[in-house]
């Protein structure tokens, strides 16, 4: 893929805006309510003094709000956020430019409230207390935030996997908020194929004995379990071309099969490090919650059709998707186009080639960057 080429260091700071005290609790789509809700973000860039030049980032499925740049605290060769090659001065999203968002999702685990978030009454964590919640509702905690930076119209939305499910459901909920919406390697719904790793992943923390339910907090948690569902979805992120590429059927740092049940291949080796790695920083409550969020979500066949009926809002679109992507793939975004076309709405549509799976989109490449750069030049 074409390189990026270095920009500034951006310097972040972590933020966290709270709502839904009671009595006023966040009313959810199945009726439950819970308050208060924490939601942990990010800012990027300089709002200007009519607050016109906001631009919402939804990450993906485990992501966090530490979308670019590094925190003030941090040494210059720290990691830096996870869109790094996408978001900063000159890059495709410009915070020369635009004030650029990114919250924590509902339900997650870095900084917003979620399953490990303590309960108002009790004060212990919530477990599986914490009530199942959606996309939508996701959506809505990121609307109050905004209502908090009294920011009432967006120049974009974009986000890509979960959180280009997020920018679609943000043009069902709120249109007229919305100039233009990028969503990336995405899907109006879940396939059976799609659903069926998600539960398997699920399946895997839950057989666990140390899952306990959901009540492991404070004692050795699932860690074997959510490992593995790490594993399973980060299969799903690659593909075949890029497994050949980067493992193969090479060994690692050995000369023969051990005859066991080592990690006598590079790429057991690489799923084991990455799984580790995973549970060092995520819980699994938030996994089987989101996982299940996403399976719910359904544009097809939500109340009122979204994108079927001829809309009145003037949001632009432009539609991303990957050739190599099998977990949500090009036909997917095809029949999101043609949703969006009978809708009347104006839609682009760019299909880039990449051999890197379905996180394509997270490596650095300056062919997406220049097709959003020109995309969010062309709103003007």
């Amino acid at each position: 893929m074409p390189s990026i080429s270095p920009s500034p260091v951006l310097r972040g700071e972590k933020h966290s805006f709270s709502f839904a005290q009671a009595p006023h609790e966040m009313v959810l789509e199945n009726g439950s309510r819970i308050g208060p809700v924490t939601i942990a973000y990010e800012t990027f860039g300089r709002l200007t003094p009519a607050k016109d030049n906001a631009i919402l980032v939804a990450h993906a499925f485990t992501g966090d709000s530490h979308v670019a740049g590094l925190y003030a605290d941090e040494p210059d060769d720290a990691r830096p956020g996870w869109w790094d090659s996408m978001v900063g001065p000159g890059r495709g999203i410009d915070t020369d430019r635009f004030f650029v968002i990114c919250s924590n999702i509902l339900g997650g685990c870095a900084g917003s409230t979620g399953p490990s978030s303590l309960h108002p009454t009790s004060g212990r964590p919530y477990g599986l207390d914490f009530p199942m919640v959606t996309i939508g509702d996701m959506v809505t905690a990121q609307k109050a935030l905004l209502d908090h930076l009294e920011i009432d119209r967006l120049v974009a939305v974009i986000g890509g996997s979960l959180g280009g499910m997020q920018t679609l459901e943000w043009c069902v909920r709120y249109p007229d908020m919305i100039r233009a919406a990028i969503p990336i390697a995405t899907t109006m719904r879940h396939s059976a194929l799609a659903i069926a790793f998600n539960e398997v992943a699920r399946q895997a923390i839950m057989a666990d004995p140390n899952w306990k339910r959901g009540d492991y907090y404070g004692t050795a948690g699932p860690d074997t379990g959510l490992a593995v569902a790490r594993m399973i979805g980060h299969v799903t992120y690659l593909s075949d071309q890029a497994m050949r590429r980067k493992f193969g059927r090479r060994l690692q740092d050995k000369q023969d099969f051990s005859f066991g049940f080592d990690a006598d291949f590079q790429v057991e080796s690489y799923l084991r490090h990455q799984g580790n790695k995973f549970v060092q920083r995520f819980d699994a409550n938030s996994l089987l919650y989101i996982t299940k969020a996403s399976d719910y979500f359904d544009l097809k066949e939500a109340p009122g059709k979204p994108f079927r009926e001829p809309g009145t809002a003037g949001t632009k679109f432009l539609v991303v998707s990957y050739t190599s992507d099998w977990l949500y793939p090009t036909y997917q975004a095809r029949e999101l186009v043609q949703a969006l076309k009978r809708s009347g709405r104006d839609v682009s549509f760019c299909e880039i080639e990449a051999d890197c799976g379905h996180d394509a989109f997270l490596i650095p490449d300056e062919r997406l960057n220049t097709l959003v750069r020109g995309f969010l030049d062309g709103l003007a």
